[in-house]
């Protein structure tokens, strides 16, 4: 049966709204936008500018740009500038008010919210927006990431919510061992980015090079990385990404270790079209993150067929456990990440059998696939 043909068995189409009003993932919100919209459903994006590049042109679906329209603009032009915070806040209840006039217009049958832009001030108007319709929250950040205060917020939120997605079956028992109702909360895997093996980023890996890659974040753990590369001999590492926190005290630290000149940085943002290149020319891409409950990353990795070598937290090491698709260490730990770096480096065949892992990872992980999972959970919520 074909995708259209399960469409039809439906009254009509879902009419959905995602909500990402800080643009934080917009390969993300475009994925999953798209997957719905191929599934015959009628999606519109509500977001903001993208302020590290173009984000993603719209496929089968609407994307509108009505949340921090001027702050979002500044912040592209001058990501480091304290003034956009300032005008953010002016230009907060005025985004509000259009979001509320947009979704009154959509009228959705759900509303998918993937990430909140102010999230204490959100609260009032999401407790009004779930008491009208069925609405769905995606914790891709979870409680308790910045003390006991963030925790009771995160746990307002998902309360108000009718569902929360998470990707990992750790997610899964965080949430209900906070209170979360179990039957509330619904897994769905982060599907991978890159979507084929074919062509220069799906030959199989070689050499020693390392990819530390993404927007680079204190949490990401580089500075973990770059104590283990002593330990990892007669191998570079590249770090790409732009950098949101400051890099400085980690270059310091290379230097003290005398690696320096064995880490390559290219800071700034990486266009899509740079990425296969990065992928093709690494053994494996390497995220000793010290907390997450998923990465765009690793699914950056998988969808290029590249082996991961990953800290055991959120859905990391869930998944390239799954699928034998690299090695899995304990968070913070400098010696572990050596050791695993150097059991894939120095042993060509493991680092084979690792892209395969990732290869099949890729292939299992689809987005359509995911659009198909989230089709049946707002299928679920409207019966209901």
């Amino acid at each position: 049966m074909t995708v259209a043909q399960k469409t039809r068995r439906y009254d009509r189409a879902v009419r959905v709204v995602l909500l990402d009003l800080p643009s934080y993932t917009p390969p993300y919100d475009h994925e999953l936008a798209s997957a719905l919209a191929r599934r015959g459903h009628d999606v519109t994006l509500l977001t903001s500018p993208f302020p590290f590049g173009e984000a993603p042109r719209p496929a089968g679906y609407r994307r509108d740009e009505l949340f921090f329209p001027a702050s979002g603009r500044m912040r592209r032009l001058a990501p480091r500038s304290r003034l956009r915070f300032a005008v953010k806040a002016i230009e907060y209840l005025p985004s509000v008010a259009r979001l509320r006039r947009r979704l009154a217009q959509l009228s959705p049958d759900v509303v998918h919210v993937q990430w909140l832009a102010l999230p204490r001030r959100d609260l009032t108007w999401l407790r009004r927006l779930a008491a009208e319709r069925p609405t769905v929250f995606t914790a891709h950040d979870l409680l308790g990431r910045r003390g006991e205060r963030s925790a009771e917020l995160w746990r307002e939120v998902f309360d108000t919510v009718q569902r929360v997605v998470v990707h990992s079956r750790r997610a899964v028992a965080e949430l209900s061992a906070a209170g979360v109702d179990g039957e509330r909360i619904a897994r769905i895997a982060h599907a991978s980015f890159g979507g084929s093996t074919a062509g220069p980023a799906g030959s199989a890996p070689n050499g020693r090079s390392l990819l530390f890659f993404g927007l680079l974040r204190d949490y990401k753990g580089l500075d973990v990385l770059v104590r283990a590369l002593p330990d990892i001999p007669e191998t570079r590492l590249v770090v790409a990404g732009d950098t949101l926190d400051s890099v400085e005290g980690v270059r310091e630290l290379a230097a003290r270790l005398g690696v320096a000149d064995r880490i390559e940085w290219r800071l700034g943002f990486v266009p899509d079209d740079e990425v296969p290149g990065l992928m093709a020319r690494a053994s494996a891409v390497v995220l000793p993150y010290r907390r997450a409950d998923s990465s765009g990353v690793l699914a950056t990795a998988l969808g290029h067929g590249r082996p991961a070598v990953v800290s055991d937290v959120g859905s990391l090491g869930e998944t390239v456990s799954e699928f034998a698709a690299g090695r899995v260490v304990p968070p913070g730990d400098a010696h572990a990440l050596a050791v695993a770096c150097r059991s894939l480096l120095e042993d060509p065949g493991a680092l084979v059998d690792a892209a395969r892992g990732a290869v099949r990872a890729g292939a299992a992980l689809t987005w359509d696939a995911a659009g198909e999972a989230h089709e049946r959970l707002y299928l679920e919520l409207l019966g209901r």
